[in-house]
């Protein structure tokens, strides 16, 4: 049709330079703290156009249209498209090799976020990244581990598995109490680097902690799909070993949540390797990185458009994974682990479905046989 086709990069390049803007990169929490960003100019009264990269129940998508000068997106480094992004305001939320499908080495991921770092305004970090603290240069920084120093901190953290309660200051003076809605220490610093944001554009710590406090998680983030015959049904988009860890470690959290109506006894982690390129690149990592779950079940690899290297077998992650954990199994297919799951979970579990494939698709079709004897044991009570 003589239509012209521009990368999406240059589309969200365009769009960020007709506003004022805030770009949340990072190797992992880019979807999350965008979409808390959203929240939280929300209610201080800013009406921001928001563009994140996974879906977020508030704005029943991806995106929302805003009426203000401020365009909130999240930067993507993975094909390296980030350098055509410059910012009114920069986050970059941590740096590690993820892509080793288009990065050979870490220094050609830093690289990347060094140039994004020099396009921005105002660059806000986090100091708890030893690869950020190492080689990038900041404005304003942001800490969620206790002693460390940066320009925003907390105190008096209270983890649960309903949330998170703390204490935020600013460069020593209180700002005052944050509660969250999505647990885990990993939130705790993508809203701390919203925070830091907010405050840069001189808002108040009150509204933006109200609109952080109604934050409920973008889909296939600790997204809980079901409570069904005292099994909890998780889905996540974690498939890099530091995510899965940070994944697992909120979901040992659970084990203290009574509210779930049974006591949570054990953590069943589901996981689908994503792209043969990273799986292979981070074997060792990704074998070590099941501490927190009780028992563990691996599938084939979600290719993603890869094609299987010479004599690889899934099965070699699942046997690197059992040198570190006693309960490893792995399953063929999609199918397979539907059969196991419906054979092998208990009331008292949480299935925490892991990867950022198609593994998601069974979820329904698992809950379904527990949904039924919830719904038959109501019946006869």
């Amino acid at each position: 049709m003589g239509c012209p086709i521009f990368h999406r990069s240059d589309i969200l390049a365009a769009l960020m330079n007709q506003r004022q803007s805030i770009a949340v990169a990072g190797t992992h929490g880019k979807t999350t703290t965008s979409s808390m960003m959203g929240y939280g100019l929300l209610a201080a009264n800013v009406d921001p156009t928001v563009v994140v990269g996974g879906e977020v129940s508030a704005w029943d998508g991806n995106a929302r249209l805003g009426n203000s000068d401020w365009f909130v997106a999240e930067a993507d480094e993975s094909d390296g498209s980030l350098v055509k992004l410059s910012a009114t305001i920069g986050i970059i939320t941590n740096i590690e090799l993820d892509h080793p499908d288009h990065y050979s080495s870490l220094d050609d991921v830093v690289d990347i976020f060094s140039q994004f770092a020099r396009n921005t305004e105002t660059l806000i970090v986090s100091a708890d990244c030893e690869t950020i603290e190492r080689y990038i240069t900041a404005d304003i920084t942001y800490s969620v581990e206790p002693g460390k120093q940066a320009d925003y901190t907390v105190s008096d953290v209270v983890f649960g598995a309903t949330g998170t309660r703390a204490v935020v200051w600013e460069r020593g003076t209180r700002l005052g109490i944050l509660h969250l809605s999505v647990p885990g220490k990993h939130n705790l610093s993508n809203a701390l680097a919203v925070i830091a944001a907010g405050r840069r554009m001189g808002l108040d710590f009150a509204d933006l902690a109200a609109g952080l406090s109604k934050f409920e998680g973008a889909r296939r983030r600790f997204e809980r799909r079901g409570f069904y015959n005292g099994i909890q049904f998780v889905d996540d988009y974690a498939h890099h070993p530091s995510e899965i860890k940070a994944t697992l470690s909120t979901a040992s959290l659970l084990r203290t949540n009574e509210s779930l109506g049974a006591a949570v006894r054990r953590v069943v982690a589901i996981f689908q390797p994503h792209r043969y390129s990273r799986i292979t690149a981070f074997l060792d990592d990704f074998a070590e990185a099941f501490a927190d779950a009780d028992e563990v079940i691996v599938t084939d690899v979600y290719g993603a458009g890869e094609v299987a290297p010479t004599n690889f077998s899934t099965k070699k992650v699942g046997q690197a994974i059992a040198l570190h954990h006693p309960h490893v199994q792995y399953c063929p297919s999609l199918d397979a682990v539907s059969t196991v799951l419906k054979e092998r979970l208990q009331p008292g579990d949480i299935a925490l479905f892991l990867g950022a494939g198609n593994l998601n698709r069974i979820i329904p079709e698992v809950m379904e046989p527990f949904m039924a004897a919830e719904m038959q044991a109501v019946q006869q009570a």
